[in-house]
This record gives C-alpha cells, structure tokens and sequence, in this order.
C-alpha cells in the first residue's frame, strides 16, 4: 500500500480526484521496475538502509521521484526484513550500558583520566556472553528498523510491478472515501458470490441493489464515514478492490475528503481504465463438467428451465448466498434455488448448512458430493432436499427430486 507521501494525482475541475497510473508498457518505466528490482534481488543479507541507500542513489530526490519511490514501496511491502542478530539486541545493550557505566565509575574512582575504552568495554561483554566482540557490534543495534536484513523477496516481472503499482495508486485515494459505489454487470454467479464474500471477509459495511439479470449496485460506506474513522477499516476497503478488478463490466465512484482541509472531492473507475488485479482469482473455480451437466438435464427434464441467473438471498447478518442455478418449473412457475457443493467448495458447505435451515429460501436443494464426507445426522437437519453425486450431479436424479417439490402441497405455496 501506498503511503500518503508518495500518491500521485491531480485534480480535475470538476473536483475530480485523477491518479497519475503508469503506462504498463512504456520503455523508460519498465527500465526503472527493472533497475529497482535488482536493487531488491542483490539485496538478501543487506540491511534496509543499504537498501534505501541504493535507491537513493538510483532516483534521487523531488517530486519528480514519487513514482519511482512509489514503486520502491510495492517492492518493500514484497521483501521480508527481520532482525539479524546471534544475541538479542536488548541483552547486548543492557550489558554494554552497564559495563560502561560501571567501567566510567571505577576510572573516577580511581582518579584516572584516561579515556575511555570502547573495545574493551565490547570485549568484556562479549567474553561474559561467550562471542566476539564483532558480534557483539554488529547485535548492539541489530532491532532498529534501518539496521533490519532482507531476508526474502518475492520476486516479480518489471510489467507486473507497474500494474501493482497503479492498482496501490487506486487503493490509497479509496483510504480516503466517505461513500463508495460499485456496479457490476453481466457476471456469473461464482463472481457475485466471490464479491460478497470478500465484502464479508473485510467487514466492509455494505447495501446491496439489484439482481442477477440486471447487476448489482453495491454501496460501501468508507473509512472517512464512520465516528472515528480507523486506518484499519480504510485498508480492508482498500483490499476488496483487486475482487472488483476481476470483473469484466464494473463502475466504482467514490465521494472523498481530501487533503488536510478534507475537501469534498470524487474519484471514478471503471473496467476500461485497464488496471489489472494482482489478487488470486479464488472462489470462481467451476468444472467443465457442471457445463456437460447442465445441457444434459436440459434434455431429460424439459419441464423444468434451468438459468445461472439467481437470486441474492440474505442469510441474516451473516452475508448472502447465491445459489449456483435457479430451477423453474414451466408449467407452475415454481422455482427452486440449487446449489452444487463440490470439493471445490469445502468451504462453503458448513456455512450452508448452519444458516440455510434458519435464513433460506423455502424450496432449495444441495447437491453434496460424497468426497466431503459428510455426516449424514448434519443433512437430516436440513429443510429442503439433498442430492449426493460422485463426480457431477446426475440430471434424471435431480429431475426427480425436484418433481417432488410439485407434489408437496407446500411446493405450491399452500
């Protein structure tokens, strides 16, 4: 993340707040990505402030540096620094301060003016803790954060370090929003459930508008909206963003406070900006034999019509659920909400099963495969009907249990 110091934007007239991203493919900024990541590959065992040094040394100094000390920072949030030391730091200072202070009171008592001995006072230290007094040197102030070695770096191409680095850009204006409206459009189901669980996962205070066939708007009240507004909250917004840039078809805009004054300002994203998630795309993992599943039950139940757009189904105050495929039968209109928990899904399915009996819909239907192992006595508990599967769902299968949702009175609504 970005720190305040190093963001990058300008102000539109209409009080726009617009990042400067980088070009991810320009000459001159792929050769600086490539000049800071040596900086970070030669760098194991160096200390931070070596490191620092190097940089410095490469960028210089003004505001004319802020992109490349900007990208620096994605680096360093990369690198792994931990205190290097044999012995721990604050046992070498509390015995070299002591025997210095004990070395000056007997020279005085003494009446001695001789100067004071630094090597030996280290070398007496280090006798009593059994190392050389090198060691005991290098230890003395091994905690502070300059004098940290690097001991990992996660390494990463030079195109890849800009596309980070505008993504970090985007995430510092949000730290400063107040509101923050997100659409989505045209997405499957596996994405919109990917969105909600992230909003949930980040503790985001959020309300949601819309439906699968049109989109969903999501509102997100930001940091700077709250009493006290919290450095932690605004960072949890700031790490639901790289979920949204996963979309295909999305708008986020955002009112904001800006500068010391906090002067309302606004700042707008969209698909087309072109920035680029660096998040692992967890969650929407789906097997293209749901898809052979799918176009083989329409064949043998064509009473029933069979879409991925769903509804978003509140579970109290435990978030949402989106069902995998909603089932309706063409004759009633009846509907059914299915929700396929493979092993893909391990997840999910104690969540399922814990706020379905008390928050679900009336008529849904888990197809539970038998490589969760799950125990049937948590099943029998549930409201609605339970399909399990080896591999995929077999369609006759779920034809048939869902043909007995039409012969339950209750299935009709009675």
């Amino acid at each position: 993340m970005l720190t305040g110091n190093l963001v990058r934007v300008k102000t539109a007239r209409n009080g726009r707040i617009c990042p400067i991203y980088l070009i991810r493919d320009s000459e001159l900024w792929l050769d600086v990505a490539d000049s800071l990541l040596l900086i970070f590959r030669n760098g194991v065992g160096m200390t931070r402030g070596e490191i620092e040094a190097d940089i410095d040394e490469l960028v210089g100094e003004g505001l004319a540096t802020l992109a490349h000390r900007g990208l620096a920072k994605v680096l360093e949030d990369r690198a792994e620094f931990e205190v290097v030391a044999d012995v721990p730091p604050e046992t070498v200072r509390s015995k070299v301060f002591t025997a210095a202070a004990e070395e000056r009171k007997r020279l005085r008592a003494e009446g001695r003016h001789a100067p004071f001995v630094r090597s030996a006072v280290l070398g007496a230290v280090g006798k009593a803790l059994g190392v050389e007094p090198e060691v005991v040197t290098a230890a003395l102030f091994a905690d502070l954060k300059d004098e940290n070695r690097l001991l990992k770096f996660d390494d990463i191409t030079p195109q890849r370090l800009i596309e980070r680095y505008n993504v970090a850009l985007a995430q510092a204006v949000l730290l400063r929003s107040v509101l923050v409206t997100a659409e989505v459009r045209g997405e499957r189901p596996v994405r919109y459930r990917q969105l909600f669980r992230q909003l949930k996962f980040h503790r985001l205070l959020y309300r949601v508008e819309g439906s699968m066939e049109q989109g969903y708007t999501f509102q997100i009240d930001g940091p700077l909206s709250l009493f006290s507004a919290t450095n932690k909250y605004g960072l949890q917004m700031a790490l639901w963003l790289p979920t949204l840039l996963h979309c295909n078809d999305f708008r986020l805009d955002a009112e904001l406070r800006w500068g010391p004054k906090r002067e309302p300002r606004n700042f707008h994203l969209e698909a087309r900006d072109g920035l680029i998630s660096h998040a692992a795309d967890t969650g929407t993992y789906v097997p293209a034999e749901l898809n052979a599943f799918v176009e083989r039950f329409r064949h043998v139940a064509p009473a029933w019509e069979l879409t991925e757009a769903t509804d978003v189904i509140e579970l109290g105050r435990d978030g949402v659920w989106v069902p995998d495929y909603r089932f309706v039968h063409r004759v009633t209109g009846l509907d059914v909400f299915v929700e396929v928990v493979g092993f893909w899904k391990r997840s999910s399915l104690e969540r399922l099963l814990r706020l379905l009996p008390k928050h679900g819909p009336k008529r849904f239907l888990l197809a539970i495969s038998d490589r969760l192992k799950v125990d049937e006595e948590a099943l029998e508990s549930l409201p609605g009907q339970v399909l399990r599967f080896r591999e995929i769902p077999n369609a006759p299968e779920l034809a048939a249990q869902l043909d007995t949702f039409i012969a339950e009175p209750r299935g009709l609504g009675f």
